[in-house]
């Protein structure tokens, strides 16, 4: 029998620290007698080594749970749960953090790492005086934090400063099967469409998303985009946040908590969050919920060591350690915790975005239904092909997938 645990984890530094501080505790508590075999894997290849199933737990993206799930990839949680439920299960988690890994037939993973997106600004610079004055000379308006897309893009021109090497805004555009469909379904949604349509039929060229993906590919188009949006993924796009590199950005709650932790950033202090932009006369807020789940494999030859590590883990007291270590605490009781809100005060207001927040399509053949939407939207950004023609290619495919179901 092997004498280690083996954990695959989505590579990031802070979550690769949590995971390690999380086992020495847990193996000093418990006593077990197993080595950490920590596996940190980008994306795309933590998607794939999760269906192979060759590790004892892992984290896991919601957008992956039914794939998993149905494939038989992860071990059903909902026994271990019944004998030995974690602290405050299920009460301690918001009915959102808890709905996406339950199924009819069991329960796939524990909440590891939240935080919805929404507009994260520079507040000094938003709050500033000589900017306001310089502003309403420029706009004859008011400097305030953009409620519409058409006031995010002029806040997004006025603090156009590559001389300064600092862009109005940025997206992450980096093709990983994630960031642009993230970015498309908060398109869509913020500017009055829907990616399912009244009979849940999957609906990417309807009439108001090809208008939406229309006024975001020329939003891309201008010059206060960040140049190297095209090659960040998300986590790169907080790093060149806390480098003061960007204004705002639409972008997950977590990179704003990180911001005023991590070191080095020059952000600290300065940041405050607020609702995605709309269009205008669609004022209704939206968000974009996913997050990831502590999960073990079907696999496993150490099924209960693995579960009581991520009960451990999961702890009131270790979640609340999570947003001081640069990832997201899930609980309620982080939320309103009041260290917390002391480092970042704007963490109390994530029951509110959650309130509103919104999840992708939770289907099996989300993995191959999103690579389809990546390439779309990149289609879009690198081409002059008609948005609809681009869309309706991407809507005959996802036909096609979703018709081998």
């Amino acid at each position: 029998m092997s004498k280690k645990l083996k954990i695959l984890v989505r590579k990031f530094g802070p979550f690769e620290q949590i995971v390690s501080d999380f086992w020495a505790q847990y193996k000093q508590r418990s006593g077990v007698d197993m080595e950490l075999e920590m596996v940190p894997l980008p994306l795309p290849e933590l998607h794939a080594a999760i269906l192979i199933g060759d590790f004892d737990v892992a984290h896991v993206n919601t957008d992956w749970l039914a794939e998993c799930w149905s494939k038989g990839c992860l071990e059903n949680l909902a026994p271990y749960i019944a004998s030995d439920p974690p602290e405050d299960y299920p009460e301690g988690w918001a009915t959102a953090l808890l709905k996406l890994q339950t199924f009819p037939d069991g329960v796939a993973g524990i909440p590891f790492h939240d935080g919805p997106e929404c507009l994260i600004y520079r507040k000094d610079l938003f709050e500033s005086p000589a900017e306001k004055a310089a502003f309403r000379k420029r706009y004859g308006a008011e400097l305030t934090v953009p409620a519409t897309w058409e006031e995010f893009a002029r806040a997004a021109e006025f603090f156009n400063r590559p001389e300064q090497n600092m862009y109005g805004t940025l997206f992450a555009l980096y093709p990983d099967g994630h960031n642009n469909v993230f970015d498309f379904a908060l398109q869509v949604w913020s500017r009055g469409g829907d990616i399912v349509d009244p009979s849940g039929k999957l609906t990417l060229n309807s009439p108001e998303a090809v208008a939406a993906m229309t006024a975001y590919r020329e939003l891309l188009a201008q010059p206060f985009i960040h140049p190297r949006s095209r090659e960040l993924e998300s986590i790169g796009t907080c790093w060149a946040f806390a480098r003061g590199e960007v204004a705002m950005m639409v972008n997950w709650f977590g990179f704003a908590t990180m911001c005023e932790t991590v070191e080095g950033s020059t952000a600290k202090g300065c940041v405050d969050i607020a609702p995605v932009p709309h269009a205008a006369g669609y004022a209704k807020p939206v968000s974009l919920n996913v997050y990831y789940t502590w999960s073990v494999s079907a696999k496993s030859a150490h099924k209960q060591i693995a579960y009581d590590y991520i009960k451990n883990a999961v702890t009131r007291e270790n979640d609340a350690t999570l947003p001081m270590k640069g990832a997201i605490g899930c609980r309620r009781s982080t939320w309103l915790d009041p260290h917390v809100n002391a480092v970042i005060p704007y963490y109390s207001r994530m029951e509110q975005i959650h309130s509103y927040a919104r999840t992708l399509p939770r289907i099996p053949q989300w993995h191959a239904v999103s690579g389809i939407i990546d390439n779309m939207v990149i289609e879009l950004i690198e081409t002059q092909e008609p948005a609809q023609q681009i869309m309706d290619r991407a809507q005959a495919q996802v036909d096609e997938i979703l018709s081998r179901a």
